[in-house]
């Protein structure tokens, strides 16, 4: 409303006013002192102004909302306007006090409290002060009218609101013992609650533990009720099962026994099937025996011979009834074979009878034969030990105009002496080495020699890559290059005598496999051969080497039959021949003539074989043609017993096929004078307990000979063994 508009800004005039700048002492009135003193004019003011200067006062933010834009107008609007509900009955001290008494309420919560509390000030005012003019106080909605009440109402209305205050106080204060009651009273019961729902907790926790307990003694009964039960039917299934299990052994042993009579009643039955047939057989060569047309020479009278035959077909008619019942799978039965037994026996009684007859009627015939058959051998006998003396003369004969040697020609024996001058000079330079003095040196040697002598004793036919292997670490030991040997690395440039060391004792290694291995294992000879070979074309000194223990071990590869001297005792001519002599004495010729058949076999081998990854171009270093030389020079010595025939027969065992390829012509040449010429001599000065070489030379030559071919030797490598 427009009055209402103006009675805020006379207010606000008023404050800015010199009067309205009074300084307000809370305490003035317990002082007695007059807040108005000095002033010349009087105030009246109503009962709600110390409120609402205080209000505006202090809440600047409020005055703008109130005053709105027209703050600078006021003065003005004031001069202008005159306040409708100013009404000054009281002096300015009742003024200042009901100020200092409203001014404690401003810390009320609610402004509508505030109102409400003025408002029954006023009516009290006016029941003690009728002449107290108090204007009524707007609704909350609106801002109430100003008035100004008298001191007494002031006083009283100060007096109310401090009573109150005391009174809300010792509310304040008996509301928070009462709160500090109840928070101790809820403290109480909580704690009380507390415990009483630990002990329901409690309680609830040794109920279930209770329940849990006899749950699982339950459990534990159910459960020894239930094994109890389970070992009971455990129980009466074991029972059952070895009842079954007897009985089914029982089936199972009836069944077998029933299967073995069934094997041994088919086994019989076919036995006596067997027999049966025999029988058959039998009858009918013996009833063939019997016919007149095999007894034409026969003295017997053809009556006789009729009968017999005549008995004789109804002999084998009762076996063909008998085997005509087999022939719709039924095995004869013990009757039948009775039958057919006794028709057997009859046949040959009749036989015998025959026989007998036969014998008597010719008994003095055959005696006549006799004596002239004799005649006749002993002539026979006397030609031809004539013809065999003979044949020894004319083979004596030829033998000296041939002039055969007993022992090599003089190029080879240089060459054979030169050889084992070589290999003894080399053994003599490593004297010091092969005798050592100190442990370091002979440590040296044994893994020297270790190192030569593994590699071959490895050497086999399992597969070419193994094979190899062995040869690179053969051939890095003889050029100076360390090798691993027994875990640890050796080199012949260790020792200034190791090379001539290592491959003295390589040379004597080779030659003592053929002398054991090859002895034993004929298939052996040529994966160490090709070897060697390889060996012996890269360093052609260890292959001088090989020669030479192969000469001195087995004389025969040279050839040479040494003579025997005056005063060389006999034990040491047997070593010069090859044999081993020992405290024991001197070996068995079996064991001799095996290891020089070892030897020999190793040679052969060796002279057709190359190793297949060589570098080198031209002939092998001792090739076919020393091969032939060795041929050529056994077919012209003396052979000797038992020794010849076998080298020979093992020589061209293996290298026949490689000879037959090589000279073609002229090697069929010389096995035909092997066989027409040479073979003669070897029969002639063999025993007859040494006859086994020879009958192998022989069979050899026959079998060479008739199909004009030689098979290739048993263990010969072929191409897919390096492909291994």
């Amino acid at each position: 409303m427009p009055s209402e508009s103006r009675r805020w800004e006379t207010l606000e005039a008023l404050k800015n006013s010199p009067k309205g700048q009074i300084r307000f002492d809370p305490d003035w009135w317990e002082r007695g002192e007059d807040i108005l003193a000095g002033y010349k004019e009087d105030l009246s003011l109503s009962s709600h102004s110390g409120i609402i200067l205080q209000r505006l006062g202090s809440l600047p933010s409020q005055r703008s909302c109130f005053l709105g834009s027209s703050s600078g107008d006021s003065s003005p609007g004031l001069s202008e306007e005159n306040p409708a509900s100013i009404s000054s009955t009281g002096s300015i001290s009742d003024i200042t006090a009901r100020h200092n008494t409203l001014s404690a309420t401003t810390s009320l919560k609610s402004e509508h409290e505030q109102f409400n509390m003025l408002h029954a000030a006023i009516n009290e005012a006016k029941a003690e002060d009728p002449e107290v003019d108090v204007s009524e106080v707007s609704s909350p909605v609106s801002l109430p009218a100003i008035s100004l009440l008298s001191p007494k109402a002031m006083d009283t209305a100060g007096r109310i609101i401090k009573f109150e205050e005391e009174q809300r106080e010792k509310a304040k204060v008996a509301l928070k013992l009462r709160q500090e009651m109840q928070e101790k009273l809820m403290v109480e019961v909580a704690s009380s609650g507390s415990e009483q729902l630990k002990r329901f907790e409690e309680f609830m926790e040794l109920k279930q533990r209770q329940e849990y307990q006899s749950m699982r003694d339950m459990m534990d009964r159910e459960t020894k009720e239930s094994i109890g039960r389970q070992e009971k039917l455990k129980e009466e299934q074991r029972h059952r099962m070895k009842i079954l299990n007897l009985r089914l052994r029982e089936a199972e042993q009836q069944r077998m026994r029933e299967a073995e009579l069934e094997r041994q009643r088919q086994s019989e039955g076919r036995e006596r099937l067997r027999n049966l047939n025999t029988i058959q057989e039998e009858i009918l060569q013996l009833n063939q025996l019997l016919e007149p047309s095999t007894q034409t020479k026969t003295s017997v009278p053809p009556a006789s011979l009729s009968s017999y035959s005549t008995r004789g077909n109804q002999l084998c008619s009762q076996v063909s009834e008998v085997v005509r019942k087999t022939a719709e799978g039924e095995f004869p039965s013990v009757e039948d074979m009775t039958v057919a037994e006794r028709a057997l026996h009859e046949m040959r009684a009749l036989i015998r009878l025959m026989q007998e007859e036969v014998a008597k009627a010719q008994e003095k015939k055959k005696k006549d034969q006799e004596d002239e058959e004799e005649r006749r051998k002993q002539v026979e006998l006397h030609a031809q030990q004539e013809a065999q003396k003979k044949a020894a003369q004319s083979a004596k004969e030829k033998a000296q105009r041939k002039g055969l040697q007993n022992r090599a020609e003089d190029t080879t024996l240089k060459w054979y002496k030169e050889l084992q001058a070589s290999a003894a000079q080399c053994a003599q330079s490593f004297e010091q080495l092969n005798t050592p003095k100190d442990n370091q040196t002979k440590k040296l040697k044994l893994e020297l020699q270790k190192a030569a002598s593994i590699p071959v004793s490895q050497i086999s036919s399992n597969s070419g890559s193994q094979l190899r292997e062995i040869f690179d670490k053969i051939d890095k030991l003889l050029s100076g290059r360390g090798v691993v040997s027994g875990g640890k690395s050796i080199s012949t440039s260790q020792h200034p005598q190791g090379l001539d060391f290592v491959s003295y004792k390589l040379a004597e290694k080779f030659v003592k496999q053929g002398e054991e291995e090859v002895a034993s294992h004929h298939e052996a000879a040529f994966p160490i051969a090709v070897v060697a070979s390889g060996v012996w074309e890269l360093h052609p000194r260890v292959g001088d080497f090989i020669l030479a223990h192969l000469h001195k071990k087995c004389p025969y590869a040279i050839p040479n039959y040494p003579p025997m001297k005056d005063g060389t005792a006999v034990e040491d001519y047997q070593k010069i021949l090859g044999y081993r002599v020992d405290d024991s004495g001197v070996e068995g010729q079996d064991s001799f003539l095996k290891r020089m058949s070892g030897m020999i076999r190793l040679y052969a081998a060796m002279i057709q074989l190359r190793w297949p990854y060589s570098s080198k171009q031209g002939p092998v270093p001792h090739g076919l043609n020393h091969g032939w030389r060795w041929l050529a020079q056994m077919l012209n010595m003396e052979p000797l017993a038992d020794i010849t025939a076998t080298l020979l027969f093992d020589f061209l065992e293996v290298c026949g096929n490689a000879l037959m390829k090589q000279y073609q012509g002229q090697f069929w040449k010389l096995i035909l004078l092997l066989k027409e010429e040479y073979f003669p001599r070897i029969e002639a000065v063999t025993s007859s307990g040494q006859m086994g070489s020879v009958i192998r030379l022989k069979q050899f030559l026959e079998t060479s000979l008739q199909s004009r071919q030689i098979s290739p030797p048993k263990g010969q490598l072929s191409s897919n063994f390096w492909r291994s």
